[in-house]
């Protein structure tokens, strides 16, 4: 894809930004990217309309207030994200008091490989991918390319400092996930937005259409489906969870097995969102209008 003006510009302030960001610590650039993301927010209004939309959707009723909490929140988490991102590589998640860990039982160790580790855009969420690449673990992880191929260049620089192999969605990662799947290691996948083809799935009460292929690959190879939360906390501290594998069960009717996983997979997004909804990205345009 050629690049046009627009993206140049993009990428441009893009690249000023991580630049800056790493000219001080992760808690410095954390705050700042707060503040950033927050003045940013209150003009992004169709954004924000979006938000809004989404957010009465989910949680009928809702004060206005507690609408505008919420979309403050996450234009904070946003701008925090976007600033801490040139410094994950230089964390150490297993020492020091930066990352504390919960792991369900089933999951106390990367013993039962391969496995399949399915995230949502919530809190920190790249953090995640740390916990096994920092094991040793042969780790792909499954990522949408940005539109801004400048941006997405430069994205991806910084995420291979990181470790790991990146799978764009598409053809070319499908071959990278199951070469993958073929060397018993583990796939990461964030499975929380919109896939036009997808199948229909309830998703806080609406209909709402879910890739299939995580839960296909699940059944088809008997890989466990864990879930994975990063929680944001003050000061550039986090809370990574590893969730109990969700219940692979078949039924002998294939779609009907995979629309049940996808549905798990949904529910367990939903209490992450009701519990913090602030930390995950309203933004997406997650339901059909």
């Amino acid at each position: 894809m050629k690049a046009g003006p627009r993206d140049v510009i993009e990428a441009g302030f893009l690249w000023l930004g991580f630049a800056l960001f790493r000219t001080v610590g992760i808690e410095s650039a954390s705050a700042l990217g707060g503040c950033l993301g927050r003045f940013a927010g209150r003009l992004a209004t169709s954004r924000n309309r979006i938000a809004r939309r989404n957010i009465e959707e989910s949680f009928p009723g809702i004060a206005g207030e507690e609408v505008q909490r919420i979309i403050t929140g996450m234009w904070d988490n946003f701008g925090r994200l976007v600033a801490e991102f040139p410094h994950l590589h230089t964390i150490d998640v297993y020492g020091g008091t930066r990352v504390t860990i919960t792991r369900d039982p089933g999951v106390e160790e990367f013993a039962n490989l391969p496995a399949i580790f399915v995230g949502a855009h919530f809190g920190c969420f790249d953090l995640g991918t740390l916990l096994a690449i920092q094991e040793d673990i042969d780790l792909t992880i499954i990522y949408r390319q940005a539109n801004n191929p400048l941006a997405e260049r430069l994205i991806q620089s910084w995420r291979l400092k990181c470790g790991g192999t990146w799978a764009p969605k598409g053809r070319k990662g499908s071959q990278l996930v199951l070469k993958g799947i073929r060397r018993k290691g583990a796939i990461a996948v964030l499975a929380d937005q919109k896939y036009s083809q997808g199948v229909a799935v309830s998703f806080f009460g609406r209909e709402a259409k879910t890739a299939p292929a995580l839960a296909e690959l699940a059944l088809k190879h008997d890989i466990p489906l864990i879930p994975i939360r990063v929680l944001r906390k003050p000061r550039a501290h986090f809370h990574v969870h590893l969730f109990r594998p969700l219940e692979i069960v078949r039924t002998g009717d294939g779609a009907k097995d995979v629309h049940t996983m996808l549905r798990a997979i949904n529910a367990t997004y939903e209490d992450w969102i009701r519990e913090y909804p602030e930390q995950w990205l309203w933004l997406h345009r997650r339901w059909d209008t």
